[in-house]
């Protein structure tokens, strides 16, 4: 049993040496690429939605809800950044892979807010479209994620569709990711540096003409999002919770299959522990003191 015990520490030893000196190795994994774009209108800013049960604006959820996804996304993924305002898409990054460049993704995605804003209009139709198109020129599987409240400014006349010129529905996948509170809620009134005057009023915004509405105020136009993602081609989730980004991000459906760099040292370091656990189990260490209970004069 003694030489047993000591060749179980010995090749305990062995297999934490491999641990440590172990190099990554090449395994075929299911990764992700995205490019995620931020609605950064002024409706974003609205408070409406809650995280850890204190009000936050829609587009501070939408970031934390990214930096938890980011932390999910297997190492091998894609992360881009695009901001959204006017009728455009407006890339920040383009996707970089997730776990190299943790770190600047967080904080590239912490600067992310509406002092970035070129104009006050709101065409989310043409933003998803200019978006899905920027997708499929940077190629190489990369999906689409675009996240909003749906607040058209000016409002739509009817059912409007955006332009589909150039795009197949389904030609790119991923999500509108919808957020915001169900009910009309005061608009903040910001200007170019970030500071709030006040909200706006119904004679500072174009209302329809074409039936009752209330533009100055802002909820998740979800039905609106719904349509448009059907159109597009495009799967839909409402951004309530904060993981409820990273479930949508995580679809198998919108996984490959890449080689990735895969640290596998846990495997000698688990069986190393198991060999331990053995050599000093308590039943182990009764029968030895037994044994020589039995040996003494």
């Amino acid at each position: 049993m003694t030489l047993r015990a000591d060749l179980a520490i010995a090749g305990a030893l062995l297999l934490l040496a491999a641990a440590v000196w172990m190099p990554p190795v090449t395994l075929q994994r299911p990764v992700f690429s995205y490019m995620v774009t931020f609605d950064i209108t002024q409706s974003m800013d609205v408070e409406d939605v809650e995280h850890a049960g204190a009000p936050v604006s829609r587009l501070a959820l939408a970031r934390l809800a990214m930096r938890d996804a980011l932390r999910r996304l297997p190492c091998g993924s894609r992360i881009g950044w695009s901001i959204f305002a006017d009728y455009r898409a407006l890339p920040l990054m383009m996707p970089v892979e997730v776990c190299g460049h943790y770190e600047e993704l967080l904080a590239s995605l912490d600067a992310i807010d509406g002092r970035m804003r070129w104009a006050n209009a709101s065409n989310v139709g043409k933003g998803v479209t200019w978006t899905v198109r920027s997708a499929k020129l940077i190629g190489s599987g990369v999906s689409v994620v675009f996240i909003t409240d749906g607040h058209e400014s000016p409002p739509l006349r009817g059912d409007a569709a955006p332009p589909m010129a150039g795009i197949t529905p389904g030609d790119v996948g991923g999500w509108l990711i919808g957020v915001g509170g169900a009910l009309p809620a005061p608009i903040p009134k910001t200007d170019r540096d970030g500071n709030r005057a006040g909200f706006w009023q119904a004679g500072d915004v174009v209302q329809r003409d074409d039936m009752p509405s209330h533009e100055h105020l802002s909820e998740l136009r979800e039905a609106h999002l719904q349509s448009l993602a059907r159109v597009m081609g495009l799967g839909y989730r409402r951004l309530v919770e904060a993981d409820a980004l990273a479930k949508a991000l995580l679809d198998a459906r919108l996984a490959r299959s890449a080689p990735v760099q895969t640290d596998v040292s846990q495997v000698p370091a688990l069986l190393a522990l198991l060999l331990l656990a053995w050599r000093f189990r308590p039943g182990l260490s009764l029968t030895r003191s037994r044994r020589r209970d039995r040996e003494s004069p």
